[in-house]
Formats: C-alpha cells, sequence, structure tokens
C-alpha cells in the first residue's frame, strides 16, 4: 500500500510559480509511475502530468505543456510539479497519484491518490 502526502500549494498571482511536492511511503517508489490530477468543484478531475518510475519519460496535457514541469527524486521518494506562468484557470485541487510502471506512461488507472493540496492562482 503506497501512502502519498502533497505539499506546496497556495495562492499566488497570475504569471506566478508554485512547486508542488508529493512524498510518497508504503511501497518502492521507482516501481510507480507517478501523476499529477487536478480538479475543480464540480467539474471531473482532469490529467496534468506524469512521469515514469526511471523518470526518463513524462507526459503533459497540451494546457499545461511548456510551463508545468514534472520531475522525482527516487533517492528521496518524492515527485515534484513545477508551475511556471500560472493562470486563473489553474486554479484547482492537485492530487499526485501512483501506478503501477508498465512500459508507457499512462493519464488513467492509478491506484493510490494523496489527499490533494488546494492551489489558487489570483489575476
Amino acid at each position: 500500500q503506497v501512502q502519498l502526502v502533497e505539499s506546496g500549494g497556495g495562492l499566488v498571482q497570475a504569471g506566478g510559480s508554485l512547486r508542488l511536492s508529493c512524498a510518497a511511503s508504503g511501497g518502492t517508489f521507482s516501481r510507480y509511475d507517478m501523476g499529477w490530477f487536478r480538479q475543480v468543484l464540480g467539474r471531473e478531475r482532469e490529467f496534468v502530468a506524469a512521469i515514469s518510475g526511471g523518470g526518463s519519460i513524462t507526459y503533459y496535457a497540451d494546457s499545461v505543456k511548456g510551463r508545468f514541469t514534472i520531475s522525482r527524486d527516487n533517492a528521496q521518494n518524492t515527485v515534484y510539479l513545477q508551475m511556471n506562468t500560472l493562470k486563473p484557470e489553474d486554479t484547482a485541487v492537485y492530487y499526485c497519484a501512483a501506478r503501477a510502471s508498465t512500459s508507457v506512461v499512462r493519464t488513467y488507472g492509478y491506484q493510490y491518490w494523496g489527499q490533494g493540496t488546494q492551489v489558487t492562482v489570483s489575476l
């Protein structure tokens, strides 16, 4: 069983930056692909970014490509989401998630989820 705890959310002005962290425990971290998702109240949760277990493969939603960067430190059992040039439409609760690694980084099928961290981008 993998436990995930996000941190780093907060309030930032449009154009600013935030870095989210997700600390994992309870499993061999490098054997899990990691993803970031976000959800606005009343809307479906949407995929943001994913990274392979070894960190060599990343994948992004079109809406964040070029602005967000996912990375991981397997020695620290932590995955990060660096968010730059933030926009008001990035406002959401951000969740990290884990799934057993496969040959392809996927946007679905994540088995373990954190509790979420709020990101609010003001004008």
